[in-house]
């Protein structure tokens, strides 16, 4: 019988291809919006010719929070940012199907390189879990996570209609229980403190995160921005705290990324960061994802402006961990959430 080595080697050459496909480009972007907080941003089509030939695969989500724009307070200017408005900001369940029609207006391969998330939902609403479940069979085939949604945020969370979440909150629960049976990835901004805290005060929502983190152990949670915001600096023994998450064997489903450009500015202050920091990484390399979390990117120089900004960080890792950190963790995770969400829609959603 004559073997055709060729056939059988072709997996094999497939697969070292999609490999050099996938190192070619400097990063996979684990957190991206892509519109506003007025529900404005960058035509999907013009986003990927920004990615181009840099930004091998992204995350898909807007931002799930409207500002209102009240013309008793403002007048006729009308405010595009959370900071620049006294008026509340209120849930936008809208932009899930807006990305997901986004999403489906990409041609198969295209779509390969987005990962949509599920955004629109109050997680303080024992309902956020039937909004989730209700998108997945609306839109089967599209969404991979949910978020990045919000828990405690500096000057957002006190803004909110309807009340502020909580990590004690049984319908965040609830919502990352759903999370964890389906697959999703779940991308979650939660201060680590408060703007001000008191001198030498305990962080105030560390212990509350770690017991959620431990409340479910069965789904994988990105930690956005390691706890770290605008005025949320990087706390005493900030390190000594993520490697106690990251130490635990029973918190192996938790990441972090390293998204924004506030975060990249405390990681680079000085050389004692910078080293404490890729120190951390290097030890553990599989838990690690950078991120740009630009808003509504629309010129690939601003859109790459935070990986610069890591640029002395890429130095000081490994060349190992540099890949995973910028590629493989982010291939890893969504590819798994991808086969799980689509096994479970298989199963739930109607055709």
């Amino acid at each position: 019988m004559k073997i055709c080595y060729r056939k059988m080697l072709l997996p094999f050459i497939l697969l070292a291809a999609l490999s050099r496909v996938s190192m070619a480009y400097e990063f996979n972007d684990s957190h991206v919006h892509l519109t506003n907080y007025i529900q404005e941003g960058t035509e999907i089509h013009k986003f990927l010719a920004v990615m181009g030939d840099k930004v091998g695969r992204a995350t898909l989500f807007g931002i799930p929070l409207q500002q209102e724009w009240s013309y008793r307070v403002s007048g006729d200017d009308a405010p595009d940012y959370y900071l620049r408005a006294d008026t509340p900001l209120y849930y936008y369940s809208f932009t899930d199907a807006y990305i997901a029609m986004a999403y489906k207006s990409l041609k198969p391969d295209q779509q390969k390189r987005f990962e949509p998330m599920i955004t629109g939902f109050n997680p303080a609403d024992m309902y956020a879990a039937d909004h989730v479940r209700r998108v997945l069979t609306t839109f089967p085939g599209v969404f991979s996570g949910i978020g990045e949604f919000t828990i405690h945020k500096e000057f957002v969370s006190s803004k909110l209609a309807g009340g502020v979440p909580s990590l004690n909150d049984k319908a965040l629960d609830r919502l990352l229980d759903f999370a964890g049976e389906v697959g999703l990835v779940a991308l979650m901004h939660c201060d680590i403190d408060t703007p001000f805290p008191k001198e030498g005060s305990n962080p105030a929502y560390l212990d509350r995160i770690r017991s959620l983190f431990k409340r479910h152990p069965k789904t994988k949670i990105i930690w956005a921005h390691t706890g770290v915001g605008r005025v949320v600096r990087p706390i005493d023994n900030h390190i000594q705290h993520l490697e106690r998450i990251l130490k635990d064997p029973t918190l192996k489903n938790i990441y972090f990324d390293i998204s924004w450009d506030e975060v990249a500015k405390y990681v680079v202050a000085s050389p004692e960061s910078l080293k404490l920091t890729a120190d951390l990484i290097n030890r553990y390399p599989d838990r690690f994802l950078f991120g740009t979390d630009e808003v509504a990117p629309n010129d690939q120089q601003k859109y790459m402006r935070v990986f610069f900004q890591y640029g002395p960080l890429w130095n000081l890792l490994k060349p190992e961990t540099v890949s995973k950190v910028r590629i493989k963790n982010f291939e890893k995770i969504f590819d798994e959430a991808r086969l799980k969400v689509r096994a479970w829609e298989k199963k739930h959603a109607k055709p």
